[in-house]
């Protein structure tokens, strides 16, 4: 595997936001995510539940509620507004004023032909949905309080509407409330204390479920307006309600961060009359659980302690399979660290922020595992905050430190940054070209003499850098049309291959000499989410979402013969049983036959000139291979050398001098900073 000098970085202080709101797709299976910054994430369930897209938040915008309407995103917030998303170019498209106040919950009629708002002056509001914007169409009858959530019936007709202390059914034809539904204020409440409807479902029988802020699911007779059966889940708030799109289970998430799942049963085997009964209950939070999705085969929720959780439902999948296993997406899928491997620093991108650390040094040697002394600690040099209101969706630093680029979805900033002795100075460069508006993904050549950022359609503009000023050269485009954004870019060592990737999957690699398209590799089916150029073959390595690992020829424009020889042997089954994706991709200098790659609980070393390990053999074998003689360990050996000493990985870079950079970030670190729980389960409690 090699020796590697490491610097275990711990001072990266990413803290994910809370997640505030969730919407499945079941025809394109996408899972739009809403965070407390006003984040967009997009989740591929189809494709190993990668985050293939992030819309960047901004100041103000406080997303309460997501809606799909085909392939169109709409969300609202308690800002007032109702914001259509551009997916292919990851920005609003729109935002309009619904002049109702702070906006509480969002929804779409079955048809896709109107949208519903719940707002704080207590009216419904219905736009409909037109082929590039949405139009007011008309108020249901105003309500003296706000309206906190809404569900239609699947006829389109009806719409049940949640408020405080109790549920009205509005015709959403004349606008007229058919029927008022009280939910009670609980036992032993007190009388001035109101009840919060939080959650409202309408089943197409005509049953009407609803979840409150006195631990109730309540199910209801929609036509009679009498409440059925009630059933109390928790002494604290019922937070959201997802139902199945067959109706024949639906979830609750409390704010003890509990799921409790309930199914359309019959009470006996030989009774024809269901009844909703409570089957299971799923502790997978430490917070409140303020999202939830159900669909056909998992249950999928979110809140404020930050991480998505998917929990399959071992009566709808195949038990002992991947499809089974409870996946916790605590990190994202890229990377927010980058690294200037010849000036030994790192730059941390935050949401409002840039911090540019300088590594520590040490000049002390030692066995394997020890740790050694420090004799410079790390510093940190930079703290760059952005301008404007929008986040930052993007950064880059050079690898010789001296430039530093950032980008949000309104514009890209580049700065200068010099060294002498201890002092730092940053110099904003003033004139950048007119085509560089925004970046999806920034990427500076390894030599530092150009800077390379993804524009809308695929393409790339490239620019020169020198001294402290920047020149246009040109604009790299594909032949094939593609309107989806790169993701991921890589830079050749030599200067003279820049490789693309797409969230179609796409990748298309760049002559830099000739400043043209030089191939598209074959499409995979599989989303790619790491890609690197080896310094001296000039083969692309490829990682994709499904864990396949694919090497292509620049020069051949074909698939190397290790890669023919990997697919056609197929990987270890724990590698592919894998639940985080591998984000990054590097080479070691010393030895070309090493690639090295990450995902969030190890790091790997492929030795591509060992055999490649059978299906039965031991993967993770480093800690036995210790303890045979030399000879039997050859024999043994295989081409995947797993670490797992550091856990929570944002990144694994090797700088110019050998050594490896190890940026940790431990979960116990952010769920130390989250707020306390509304409440702690405490034995015999």
């Amino acid at each position: 595997m090699g020796e590697f000098t490491v610097h275990r970085v711990r001072f990266f202080d990413y803290m994910p936001s809370a997640i505030r709101a969730m919407a499945f797709n079941r025809h394109t299976e996408r899972l739009a995510l809403a965070r407390a910054d006003g984040a967009l994430e997009l989740f591929n369930f189809s494709d190993s539940y990668f985050q293939e897209k992030v819309i960047p938040g901004r100041d103000g915008r406080a997303v309460e509620a997501l809606c799909w309407v085909g392939r169109r995103l709409f969300s609202a917030g308690l800002n007032g507004e109702i914001t259509e998303y551009d997916l292919e170019n990851l920005r609003p498209r729109y935002t309009m004023e619904a002049y109702g106040g702070p906006i509480w919950t969002i929804s779409s009629n079955p048809q896709g032909t109107h949208l519903a708002i719940g707002c704080e002056d207590g009216t419904v509001k219905i736009f409909e949905i037109l082929e590039e914007t949405i139009q007011f169409q008309r108020n249901l009858n105003r309500q003296k309080n706000r309206i906190i959530s809404l569900s239609w019936h699947p006829s389109g007709a009806l719409i049940a509407a949640g408020m405080m202390d109790m549920i009205r059914i509005f015709n959403a034809e004349s606008g007229h409330a058919t029927h008022r539904l009280l939910v009670e204020r609980g036992v032993g409440a007190s009388k001035s204390r109101e009840v919060v409807v939080w959650s409202v479902a309408f089943l197409s029988d005509h049953t009407i479920v609803s979840g409150d802020s006195a631990g109730k699911v309540q199910v209801w007779d929609g036509r009679t307006g009498t409440l059925i059966r009630t059933h109390l889940v928790t002494k604290w708030d019922v937070l959201a309600l997802s139902v199945t799109h067959d109706e024949s289970s639906l979830v609750a998430g409390t704010s003890e961060g509990t799921v409790v799942q309930f199914q359309f049963l019959s009470s006996t085997v030989d009774r024809t009359d269901k009844d909703w009964v409570r089957t299971r209950t799923f502790k997978n939070h430490t917070h409140d659980v303020r999202a939830l999705v159900h669909t056909d085969t998992a249950v999928v929720s979110g809140g404020m302690d930050t991480q998505l959780v998917v929990r399959p439902l071992l009566d709808k999948v195949e038990k002992n399979t991947q499809e089974s296993a409870l996946r916790k997406i605590a990190f994202p899928h890229r990377s927010l660290v980058s690294c200037g491997k010849k000036a030994g620093m790192l730059l941390f991108q935050f949401p409002d922020h840039l911090e540019l650390w300088r590594l520590g040094e040490s000049d002390g040697h030692g066995k394997p595992g020890d740790s050694v002394p420090v004799k410079r600690k790390p510093e940190k040099l930079v703290q760059l905050k952005r301008k404007g209101d929008d986040h930052i969706c993007c950064s880059a630093l050079s690898p010789c430190g001296g430039w530093l680029a950032y980008s949000t979805v309104s514009s890209v900033r580049l700065y200068r940054l010099q060294y002498n002795n201890n002092n730092v100075s940053i110099t904003k460069v003033t004139k950048l070209p007119k085509v560089l508006t925004s970046a999806h993904q920034l990427c500076f050549a390894p030599d530092s003499s150009k800077l390379f950022a993804s524009s809308s359609q695929s393409s790339v503009v490239v620019v020169a850098l020198c001294q402290s000023e920047c020149k246009y050269l040109h604009t790299l485009k594909t032949k094939s049309g593609t309107r989806q954004p790169i993701h991921l870019m890589s830079a050749s060592d030599d200067g003279k291959w820049l490789a693309t990737a797409s969230t179609d999957c796409r990748i298309h690699v760049y002559n830099l000499h000739k400043l043209k398209l030089h191939c598209t590799v074959p499409v995979y089916s599989s989303c790619p989410t790491a890609i690197a150029i080896h310094p001296t073959t000039s083969n692309l390595v490829m990682v994709h979402a499904d864990q396949q690992i694919l090497e292509y020829s620049l020069a051949q424009k074909e698939y190397t013969e290790w890669s023919r020889k990997l697919q056609k042997q197929g990987l270890h089954p724990l590698w592919l049983d894998r639940d985080t994706p591998i984000i990054h991709v590097t080479f070691n200098p010393k030895n070309p036959a090493h690639i090295i790659l990450h995902d969030t609980y190890m790091f790997c070393v492929i030795d591509q000139s060992l055999p490649l390990p059978d299906q039965k053999a031991l993967l993770y074998n480093q800690m036995t291979l210790r303890s045979l003689p030399e000879l039997e360990r050859v024999r043994h050996s295989h081409a995947f050398k797993i670490c797992k000493t550091f856990q929570h990985l944002l990144c694994v870079s090797l700088l110019e001098d050998h050594s490896l950079v190890v940026v940790e970030r431990p979960l116990l670190d952010i769920a130390s900073q989250l707020p306390a729980p509304v409440r702690q389960k405490k034995f015999a409690t």
